[in-house]
């Protein structure tokens, strides 16, 4: 479904198809904790910018309106089971047939082809298979899963990506194309990294939880600090700036309110703590200092303390309503009221994902509800007649 949104997002015309009786894919959490597929949170926030409508492709009336639309389209993008479509009749060469120049984008969870292309998948299946699985999480624990539909977003957004590419190759030489999106390989780019250093250095990638491995050593050094009300991140590395000069001013604002001692005054920062030099029990010592200082300040009292005024490399772990108050995505216009008549009311929702300078980005319209514009799109774009829209109906297959 994002694949389509990004593509509403940048003007588009995207028409959703759902079977009559709406999508599963309208699950929780609903607005307002109502139960009702028509008040699906996770369907607004996935559907924004596009039209929908209701049809039945597995029957063969369906299949036919199907066609219809497809003359009338640039792209279509489908998310079935790998010969699903070819199944139905309406698969990449049957479009072929309807319109040569048509661009056909699959998104499944291996491929099109393969020895797995056939498996089925869902999202943390995406993410393990891709290895990414693996570096989430604690490392003397087993790998947790992202709690969000990571695999399926990057999936989404290549999807978008590759039909733009199709698109661009089509005006170019008049030529259409099937994209082909594979979950799996969308979840091992994010980490491109990991597979060089094993082919280069056989060095396997661990999972760093809220630590990471520096120096030659492989010394750990914390990177995730609770505080007063939350977390901050903050690499505790001396050496060279900008790393020397970060510590340095943190251990003055230290020093400045009574929150070290005679040992932790004493280490060089530049020799004793350059990553080349590092020991871990060193690390551990200085850490526990660095700890007990971080639980007295809030997020924002080391921000702009820390940060701001004495330039220290520190940054607040944004929650979901820090992201929702932030002062820049405030300024910058990123929160969009959208208004909704079918609740009388208007939710905020991000704003589009970049900023044109000559082709300002505007959210047009909410989520559709289940066959919003089934007259719109089947009687002013296909041509259909009010009486043949209502048999359709009728049978089931609209």
């Amino acid at each position: 479904m994002i694949g389509g949104r990004i593509l509403g997002d940048l003007g588009a015309d995207v028409i959703k198809i759902e079977p009559p009786g709406g999508s599963p894919s309208r699950i929780a959490p609903y607005y307002k904790n109502l139960p009702d597929p028509e008040k699906s949170l996770y369907w607004f926030s996935y559907n924004m910018n596009k039209r929908g409508v209701t049809l039945d492709i597995k029957k063969s009336e369906g299949q036919e309106v199907f066609k219809r639309l497809v003359k009338t389209a640039d792209v279509v993008i489908e998310s079935f089971d790998v010969g699903v479509m070819e199944q139905l009749g309406i698969g990449y060469d049957d479009l072929c047939e309807v319109k040569p120049d048509i661009i056909l984008t699959s998104v499944t969870p291996f491929g099109q082809n393969g020895p797995k292309a056939h498996y089925k998948g869902c999202d943390l299946v995406a993410w393990a298979s891709g290895g990414y699985l693996y570096l989430c999480g604690d490392p003397e624990r087993p790998p947790v899963w992202i709690s969000f539909p990571q695999a399926s977003l990057h999936a989404g957004a290549e999807a978008a990506s590759g039909t733009m590419a199709a698109v661009w190759h089509r005006n170019r030489t008049g030529e259409g194309q099937q994209v082909d999106v594979s979950m799996q390989e969308c979840s091992v780019s994010p980490s491109f990294n990991a597979p060089e250093m094993w082919d280069l250095n056989k060095l396997e990638f661990q999972r760093s939880s809220k630590g990471i491995n520096i120096g030659n050593k492989g010394v750990r050094v914390t990177v995730v600090w609770p505080c007063k009300d939350g977390f901050v991140t903050f690499i505790a590395q001396g050496g060279v700036d900008p790393f020397l000069n970060s510590i340095r001013g943190l251990v003055r604002w230290m020093s400045d309110e009574g929150m070290t001692d005679d040992w932790f005054d004493s280490i060089d920062w530049a020799e004793d703590y350059n990553a080349s030099r590092l020991v871990q029990d060193k690390v551990d010592r200085a850490e526990e200092v660095f700890s007990k200082f971080f639980m007295t300040k809030t997020k924002n009292e080391l921000y702009e303390e820390g940060a701001l005024k004495r330039r220290v490399l520190i940054a607040p772990i944004s929650t979901t309503e820090d992201i929702r108050h932030n002062k820049q995505l405030q300024s910058r216009g990123f929160w969009v009221n959208m208004d909704h008549s079918e609740l009388n009311e208007s939710i905020v929702y991000p704003g589009p994902f970049v900023k044109l300078n000559n082709n300002p980005l505007l959210f047009r319209c909410r989520a559709p509800l289940i066959g919003e514009h089934n007259f719109e799109i089947y009687e002013t774009r296909l041509g259909m007649s009010k009486n043949e829209i209502a048999m359709l109906k009728d049978a089931g297959v609209i």
